[in-house]
């Protein structure tokens, strides 16, 4: 009697557990694949309002695809920093 107790109380456990996983498993997906959200403050035009680094001024620039400023320059540091910035959320805007 106790043994089927515990059989039934274990199996229930192990359901729900299993539930859980595949519900946290499947928020991750999820998560991962919709991406971060850049949230910066954003003009008229929808263009981000932000501080730019190389040249230090304020820019209103659209994002590309990887949500870099369309003046983003490869291999240069300032750019490199900007985008990092970008996407941590630490950006100078204004």
């Amino acid at each position: 009697m106790v043994d089927r107790r515990m059989s039934r109380f274990l199996r229930s456990k192990l359901r729900e557990a299993g539930r859980q996983y595949e519900e946290a498993r499947s928020s991750y997906r999820d998560g991962r694949d919709s991406g971060p959200e850049i949230d910066v403050p954003r003009d008229e035009s929808g263009r981000a309002r932000i501080v730019c680094r190389r040249h230090a001024e304020r820019r209103a620039v659209a994002l590309d695809a990887e949500d870099r400023p369309t003046c983003f320059e490869a291999g240069h540091p300032d750019c490199e920093g900007c985008v990092e910035d970008l996407h941590g959320g630490t950006i100078e805007t204004w």
